[in-house]
């Protein structure tokens, strides 16, 4: 049987030269030394031999672990290397930092075996390796990976993201749902809810930061938490698709220059974002939360339609397209709001897709060749979904839809013809003028395209609503748009500078 492959540790190449009788600190047994003598050759027909034996291994390597984080490993030479170092460099490493080799040494092995155990059809699994006992509970030296994962940005990243990994693999294999695939043999979820709430804590921590480093460290773990309902829906809980959002919002440049090509690095964290948002969309007609946690802000549907339209890579496009899909086509049959609340469906989703510009985009999909059949008839699907859904909208709605999602374009909605027909619309039913108040909010965006379709509209509202030049005066209109007639943008600055001769002289039109 060949040695899965995973992550590989910059200093692997010092693996063979660990001497464990030097180590004292690691507090080894003679057997324990044995045992891993003899597993160095083979240590994956080794575990696979008996799940007795399979266990004894695994428990050395947490050892290890965990006596190598108790005496300092962990930020030592070898938490400076990201990338593959010499192989002179790694036999210094392993003079210097002998416990942090030791550590790389042990959970790459133990990836080895939890990757192996995790597609194993044999008696040995993972399930019979890590839970222990009558009643199937979690050994409790999961504790050692946990303690790397703790020690946040001082720690070693490759550590980090394999203990991070292992320690996903060992959890859900745990859940429920996955029970069939794991056998008859007892299995305690409960006593691995602890670890699993620890794990998903730290994912989503680091989802939550701004460093694309730290989501890459996140992001395969993450992958295998998509595996199991449980799992999925604790990350959920935890507020994770938004994060999820945010992030692809930020690699995919949302800041930059969008014609710049995205590094291979980047196309692949993209992926993997992307792939769990797919998972997550599978869940949308079983559970009313996660409808609305895709529908809160717009962000994920709008982090979706700008992977499609910036194609970074066919593979990344593809889980965008399909994610766009279930979410076109879901329904509140199964599991429908509560009375009072709003109702999140296709229809909904489809709207937020039109307002983000999404047709234009699978428009031009429609003329490429596609060696994937099911990307090929996501397309198709999208085009006709998008295309009947539009037709059904008024002009009104249309231009609804786009205000409330913020991502404002030059179009028919935004001309003076549109704001004589419509511009009592925007008062509202209530008479909140709450679409005013999104466009003024849009003043103080970052996109400077936005922000200039908001000066003209706003222009447009004040010229067409009786007395709209004070209900924009009173919302604080005037304020923002006095700072941008000194933009650098020449064309915001010109229709800034309209937009405030609109509030504040009566008759515009004869001294524009």
């Amino acid at each position: 049987m060949s040695t899965p492959t995973g992550p590989t540790s910059p200093v692997a190449y010092a693996f063979p030269h660990i001497q464990w009788d030097a180590l004292g600190s690691l507090r080894l047994t003679a057997q324990e030394t044995a045992l891993l003598r003899m597993a160095e050759t083979n240590p994956i027909d080794y575990t696979l031999a008996d799940s007795r034996d399979a266990s004894m291994y695994a428990r050395v390597l947490l050892k290890l672990l965990a006596e190598a984080s108790s005496a300092g490993a962990g930020s030592g030479e070898v938490s400076r290397f990201t990338d593959k170092c010499t192989d002179e460099q790694a036999m210094q490493a392993l003079d210097m930092d002998p416990l942090g080799v030791v550590t790389h040494y042990s959970l790459t092995k133990l990836n080895q075996i939890v990757t192996t155990l995790s597609a194993s059809v044999k008696d040995v699994s993972v399930s019979s390796v890590f839970y222990v006992g009558k009643d199937g509970l979690l050994v409790e030296q999961w504790k050692a990976l946990l303690r790397i994962l703790n020690k946040g940005g001082k720690g070693d990243a490759f550590a980090q993201k394999v203990a991070s990994l292992s320690l996903a693999k060992i959890i859900i294999a745990s859940c429920p749902s996955k029970r069939s695939a794991s056998g008859t043999r007892p299995v305690s979820y409960a006593s691995a809810l602890e670890p699993m709430e620890a794990l998903n804590s730290w994912i989503v921590n680091h989802l939550k930061g701004s460093s694309g480093g730290a989501v890459g460290l996140c992001s395969p773990a993450l992958m295998v938490m998509m595996d199991a309902k449980e799992s999925r829906m604790m990350f959920c809980e935890a507020g994770g698709i938004k994060y999820i959002a945010r992030q692809l919002r930020t690699e995919n440049g949302k800041n930059s220059d969008k014609k710049n090509k995205v590094g291979q690095g980047s196309v692949q964290q993209l992926y993997e974002l992307a792939f769990c948002l797919w998972i997550l969309t599978y869940e949308l007609n079983q559970s009313h939360v996660i409808r609305a946690d895709f529908a809160k802000d717009g962000q994920p549907v709008l982090a979706l339609v700008e992977l499609v339209s910036l194609a970074p890579r066919e593979k990344v496009v593809r889980v965008a397209l399909s994610s766009l899909r279930n979410l076109a086509t879901c329904t509140s049959d199964e599991d429908p709001e509560p009375a009072l609340t709003t109702k999140y469906d296709g229809k909904h989703f489809l709207s937020e897709m039109i307002a983000y510009g999404l047709m234009k985009s699978v428009s031009l999909l429609r003329e490429r060749q596609f060696t994937d059949p099911d990307m090929a008839e996501d397309v198709g699907s999208l085009h006709k979904l998008l295309t009947d859904n539009f037709h059904e909208m008024t002009r009104w709605e249309v231009y609804k839809n786009e205000v409330e999602s913020g991502h404002l374009k030059w179009g028919s909605t935004h001309t003076e013809a549109f704001f004589k027909e419509n511009a009592r619309m925007i008062e509202g039913s209530d008479g909140d003028f709450r679409l005013l108040k999104v466009l003024i909010a849009l003043l103080s965006g970052h996109d400077e395209d936005v922000t200039t379709i908001a000066c003209y509209d706003i222009g447009e509202f004040v010229r067409h609503y009786p007395n709209g030049r004070a209900i924009a005066k009173r919302l604080g209109a005037k304020e923002l748009v006095m700072p941008l007639i000194e933009h650098e943008n020449p064309e915001l600055q010109r229709h800034a500078l309209q937009c405030v001769s609109k509030i504040m002289v009566n008759n515009w039109e004869y001294v524009k």
